[in-house]
């Protein structure tokens, strides 16, 4: 939890109690269910079935977004009027609520006193500008736009179109440079370390100034090293691509965060670099690469 959280902890544990107490495992279900929520494979230590499935559905809520705690609060008054407390059961949860700038009014209706912004859009990383260097960056830009739609709500889908995204890039910067692969059997490894190798790039690479730096050296491993990351976070079952042996447990937006940014730092360097003409690519002699452009 943090200080921006919409609904505070205490009145969440207070209603997570409650429902422990009043209400059963299909009653729980259908209450946020009926509300737009679903039950996450978070797992957690709550005591008791009732409390640890209240808590799962919980657990897939942005308690930053309006939207989402407008709907929690459509859960409890869905509780609240369950017909099952006491009189005393539920004044005790109407000062709960008043305690924590919440009103309840005689119809039951659940509202904050405070005022609740809505939630910003979250930013998701845009094609850089020298993406104009190049003849046809459509796959680049198409990888964009998938990942645009899918950070805010697929984390999945995220991580998949993460991995694509470095894949178009390095295939249209190689077919720029005019070097042959087959677009069926090519795999991503050998695009990266054959993209890095073009623009001279790799850290075995040797390129005069900074390029040529034991500093930028140790960076560019680093830069390969993502983009193997991304492929074995995708070939793991938590992309899009390949189908996961197993649910996905615990896969949340950070994951698609860090994957969508990792593969954003790969396509920016190696587009700017592209677009550079002062790049050290462009004078040196061609970079040795690896022999085949296959499995």
């Amino acid at each position: 939890m943090t200080d921006a959280d919409l609904i505070p902890l205490p009145v969440r544990r207070y209603f997570r109690d409650l429902s422990s107490s009043h209400s059963t495992l299909g009653k729980i279900d259908g209450m946020w269910r009926d509300h737009g929520f679903a039950l996450s494979d978070v797992p957690n230590d709550e005591s008791g079935e009732r409390r640890s499935r209240w808590r799962r559905y919980e657990d897939g809520v942005d308690w930053m977004d309006p939207a989402d705690a407008r709907r929690v609060l459509k859960v409890y008054e869905h509780l609240l009027d369950e017909g099952q407390l006491t009189k005393d059961e539920l004044k005790a949860a109407r000062a709960a609520l008043r305690r924590h700038d919440f009103v309840v009014y005689p119809n039951g209706m659940i509202d904050s006193r405070r005022t609740w912004a809505p939630k910003p859009r979250k930013s998701v990383p845009q094609p850089p500008a020298s993406l104009s260097a190049l003849r046809d960056p459509s796959m680049i830009l198409d990888s964009f736009d998938r990942i645009a739609r899918a950070l805010p709500d697929d984390p999945a889908q995220a991580i998949g179109s993460a991995k694509e995204l470095i894949e178009a890039t390095a295939k249209t910067v190689l077919g720029e440079r005019g070097v042959p692969f087959d677009d069926r059997t090519v795999k991503l490894p050998w695009l990266v370390d054959t993209t890095q190798r073009e623009l001279h790039l790799h850290p075995q690479t040797l390129a005069p100034g900074p390029d040529g730096s034991q500093a930028v050296k140790r960076i560019l491993g680093g830069l390969s090293g993502i983009a193997m990351g991304l492929v074995e976070l995708r070939n793991e079952g938590y992309g899009t691509g390949h189908a996961p042996a197993a649910p996905r447990v615990g896969l949340h937006r950070r994951h698609a965060v860090l994957a969508v940014g990792a593969a954003h730092v790969w396509c920016q360097l190696v587009l700017d670099t592209f677009a550079d003409p002062g790049a050290p690519w462009r004078t040196a002699a061609p970079a040795a690469a690896p022999a085949a452009a296959g499995p």
